[in-house]
């Protein structure tokens, strides 16, 4: 369906980003993006969903420096949506620190960090090497394998369940969900599903909470409400799960076929944390995202903003604008992956220690893995929000591993966690319970 007003030769102007064509080459439409419109390019997020996108790196800083004139909210261009538009479930409003600004921004950002804060990540990285030897262990001594269903997704959703003490089963369906939200795939439905599991992994932490990021943020100070608590851990979810296995299978990806890389492969050197700086320089999980707002008609850099249409970063444009010298990128961390301004990743340090792990895990034991098909061949997701594969074959010389020693529980939260420091709440036994509200279930999705 086509939500847009009549057509006319500004609207005829903006580039999709829902096609085959863009998820094959997104570099070649930012470029020509670039030459037609200079900073700020009109697009289409789905048929009919217009919107401004952000491709130059000065401009992107500027927008997520300035909350002032940038808001968050997006209610007032939400008003004018039809509940079935697709982009809705990922661009409408949630009581979250995504959609917020100021002091509301302040209080739930500060649950979300201060628990990721308690998140030790030596540990972290030694749980990930054991569940990636495991998996590993299940297709090594075939030769080949889907390094995308076989390995990322199960390693990123095993340590998404494991930091959120959430059973397999419901966190398969929290994984189905949010995937349905960046494929466009009936993400109304999609969103449903999601908040439905979500809701249930809250209920069950309110009953049995643990040593796992829902529970801290239960007993955090901000005293989060239910409906607060599941919309602060849906980008939680997002960035654990879908964003964190593209981030294992991009970096794959360019270490097996960017020779850069891999004559250091077959010398035995692992540029894995290399690897991950150029993808997250040129090919971030998250391309395009962190929309804002304008109250009012803005200029920005020769270009006419109008209020309350969505205005979006595009991280993979503005990290390769040709305004930075390809140099710049060698050693230097000031890409946007992980946005920048007081919206920033909260939770880049974990996402990099599971990726690198993961990835480095994977040559050790597999030392000759090659991709199975030309690197040109391979298949991107449609959609305007992420960068991501469809699959990822490789090939490699069979391994015989051990059986994998038995998994150790979950550990007590003295040995999983860091020491808590005030900044990041209390322990689960001192939080009081927090009045739970019953019925904004039905309405969550909207953010009413």
């Amino acid at each position: 369906m086509d939500f847009s007003p009549p057509r006319c030769p500004a609207h005829d102007d903006r580039a999709p980003l829902y096609t085959p064509e863009f998820a094959a080459d997104p570099a070649t439409v930012y470029a020509r993006l670039r030459e037609r419109h200079g900073a700020i390019a009109p697009v289409e997020l789905a048929p009919g969903v217009p919107a401004n996108l952000v491709i130059s790196y000065a401009a992107a800083l500027e927008v997520l420096r300035e909350p002032s004139t940038f808001p968050r909210d997006p209610r007032r261009w939400e008003q004018g949506q039809p509940p079935d538009n697709p982009v809705l479930p990922m661009l409408g409003y949630r009581p979250n620190y995504l959609y917020t600004d100021g002091a509301v921004h302040a209080r739930l950002r500060g649950a979300v960090t201060s628990s990721l804060g308690r998140v030790n990540p030596h540990l972290l990285r030694g749980y990930v090497e054991h569940t990636a030897r495991e998996l590993i262990g299940r297709f090594a001594h075939l030769g080949s394998a889907d390094l995308l269903g076989a390995y990322a997704t199960s390693v990123a959703l095993e340590v998404f369940n494991h930091l959120f003490g959430c059973p397999p089963g419901l966190g398969e369906r929290l994984l189905d969900g949010v995937r349905g939200l960046f494929d466009l795939d009936d993400p109304e439905q999609a969103n449903l599903k999601m908040g439905q599991a979500m809701a249930e992994l809250i209920a069950l932490k309110r009953r049995e909470p643990g040593p796992d990021l829902p529970s801290w943020m239960i007993a955090h100070p901000a005293r989060l409400t239910d409906e607060e608590l599941l919309h602060q851990m849906i980008p939680m979810l997002g960035a654990g799960t879908e964003l964190e296995q593209n981030l294992i299978t991009n970096g794959v990806r360019l270490l097996l076929s960017d020779e850069r890389f891999a004559g250091d492969l077959a010398g035995g050197s692992m540029p894995v944390e290399e690897a991950l700086d150029e993808i997250l320089w040129t090919d971030p999980p998250m391309a395009n995202f962190s929309a804002t707002y304008p109250q009012s008609d803005v200029d920005l850099l020769g270009a006419r903003l109008p209020a309350d249409q969505p205005l979006l970063i595009s991280f993979a444009a503005a990290n390769t604008d040709p305004e930075l010298e390809s140099s710049h990128r060698a050693g230097n961390r000031a890409h946007l992956a992980w946005g920048a301004g007081p919206h920033t990743c909260p939770a880049q340090v974990p996402a990099r220690v599971i990726a690198s792990a993961a990835i480095e895990t994977l040559l050790d034991v597999l030392p000759d893995l090659r991709l199975a098909v030309p690197a040109e061949q391979l298949v991107w997701r449609q959609g305007p929000f992420h960068r991501a594969l469809t699959s990822l074959p490789v090939s490699f010389t069979p391994v015989a591993m051990p059986a994998p020693a038995p998994v150790a529980p979950r550990p007590d939260e003295g040995r999983w966690a860091a020491p808590p420091v005030s900044s990041a709440g209390i322990s689960t036994a001192q939080a009081d319970p927090v009045p739970r509200r019953r019925n904004f279930f039905a309405r969550w999705w909207r953010g009413n």
